[in-house]
């Protein structure tokens, strides 16, 4: 059977079951109904077998006999012989009449008058056989018989077997029908009832076919099996839309990823070479020019190597966090040497960086949203949070005017820990502020580094490291009215540093 459809199977196992019903119950009807008709025909042929008991054999002669059925009587003696027969063998019903047993006085009285079966002689019918004492106390008969010592009445079940016969048939013939009006009925039945799994198998063909945009439609209603089944697949059949993106997603940033890392590393790259080729070629003819030329080649080695080292730490950052996704193993977490430190310290050293990298420029420490400046206890590793701090420093005056103004807030707010660098520079459009954070992004679209630019990570390292300490980054901003962007990590209580 498993090689047939389910539509198939299913409609073989009901057309079975109901072929078994209807066959069952035909059986049983004719069954009790046999039985019926035959309790019947016993009580009739023991009524008419005590009647022929106790009457003369000439009185059955002359009566009108047809009322009981025209049955067939024998009167025999003790030794079974048959003396009398009523009606005469010429007149016998078509098959010759029973088919009588030896029944002598013995298995009269065995029999005690209970109605037995035989057949005809011919075996084309039954009869029902009764056989008692004759008791009648008339004289011998007046032909000079014998006096019979027994009688038997035999009648025949042919009204039996054709009410039977024609029953099985009313039944077979009306089985027969139903069977093929409900086959025909559970045929479109089932086709309709499995018509949602049919559309499962189109979805599923299609989204094999790369379109993962398909769902099962709802074809039943939600508390059903197909309609919990269509939602279920519909569930499964997003999270797999959203991960195929995902991984789209995921590989086309794999590839500008490469394709700006190469670009990036391909810059003091082609420096140092050139500089080498230089000197390779006797360009340099003085000790000075030496001197220059090395010096370019050691900035452009710090440059690729802090370039390298960025892009060490976001993958080492990253690693940490595919591995803490749900259903991994206990990820190996990026080592942060957390101690209890207060936020302040930071604000204040970048309000020093500040000034040594533009001393032009006014600078004002205040709080969270420009209010006043308070504690702001964490649980940091305070290096790492230097470089979140710095890159948002070296953000802020690399890509605003010269001598504009920059705000340092720190403080509390709303449970954490909060310092914040706000400028006064151009700002982001909404475009702009949905990939600040992205690796080697610039507001430009470009890969060329202008005077000051960098490598388009530190917002990417400054997102990464906050995430790191549980902490989240908020970017607001709008066009030509500067940008803040809002350091928020969980605060440090007084009872839990004393602990």
């Amino acid at each position: 059977m498993n090689r047939y459809s389910l539509r198939a199977r299913l409609l073989f196992l009901a057309s079975t079951l109901l072929a078994v019903g209807l066959v069952t119950n035909a059986f049983f009807v004719s069954s009790a109904l046999s039985g019926y008709l035959m309790e019947q025909a016993d009580s009739r042929l023991k009524v008419i077998t005590q009647i022929c008991a106790r009457l003369p054999v000439a009185a059955l002669e002359t009566s009108q006999w047809s009322q009981f059925s025209n049955p067939v009587v024998f009167y025999v003696d003790d030794q079974g012989t048959v003396l009398k027969r009523i009606p005469p063998p010429e007149k016998l019903p078509p098959g010759g009449g029973p088919g009588l047993p030896a029944l002598d006085a013995h298995a009269v009285d065995a029999r005690k008058g209970d109605p037995f079966t035989v057949d005809s002689h011919n075996g084309s019918g039954r009869w029902r056989v009764a056989a008692v004492p004759y008791t009648s106390g008339t004289s011998a008969p007046a032909d000079g018989a014998p006096q019979p010592d027994n009688v038997i009445v035999a009648a025949s079940l042919s009204h039996v077997d054709d009410t039977v016969s024609e029953i099985r048939t009313i039944s077979a013939t009306v089985g027969s029908v139903l069977l093929c009006l409900l086959t025909s009925a559970g045929w479109l039945a089932v086709r309709s009832g499995l018509r949602p799994l049919t559309r499962i198998e189109e979805t599923a063909a299609a989204i094999a076919h790369g379109d993962f945009s398909r769902r099962v439609p709802a074809l039943a209603g939600p508390r059903t099996e197909t309609g919990r089944l269509t939602t279920s697949l519909n569930g499964m059949l997003v999270q797999i839309e959203t991960a195929f993106q995902a991984r789209e997603e995921a590989e086309a940033r794999m590839r500008r990823f490469v394709a700006d890392a190469s670009h990036e590393m391909r810059t003091p790259l082609v420096g140092i070479k050139g500089y080498t080729d230089l000197y390779r070629m006797g360009a340099l003819p003085t000790r000075q020019n030496v001197d220059e030329t090395m010096e370019r080649i050691a900035r452009e080695s710090e440059r690729l190597g802090r370039l390298v080292e960025d892009m060490l730490l976001l993958a080492r950052l990253d690693e940490s966090t595919y591995l803490a996704r749900p259903g991994t193993a206990a990820p190996d977490q990026y080592p942060l040497e957390l101690a209890p430190m207060d936020l302040r310290t930071l604000a204040v050293d970048a309000l020093h960086d500040i000034h040594a990298m533009d001393p032009a420029r006014s600078v004002t420490l205040t709080g969270p949203d420009a209010g006043k400046a308070t504690s702001a206890p964490a649980l940091a590793d305070e290096a790492r949070l230097r470089q979140v701090v710095s890159n948002l420093v070296g953000n802020a005056v690399n890509h605003t005017a010269p001598g504009s103004g920059i705000r340092v807030g720190v403080g509390s707010l709303d449970g954490h820990a909060v310092i914040e660098i706000e400028d006064t520079g151009p700002g982001l459009t909404a475009d702009e502020q949905e990939r600040v954070f992205e690796r080697f992004y610039r507001a430009d679209n470009s890969r060329s580094r202008t005077a000051g630019g960098g490598s388009g990570l530190g917002l990417a390292i400054v997102h990464a490291l906050v995430s790191a300490h549980g902490g989240r980054i908020e970017l607001r901003s709008e066009p030509a009215e500067g940008c803040c962007f809002r350091v928020l990590l969980p605060r440090l209580s007084i009872e839990t540093h004393e602990t």
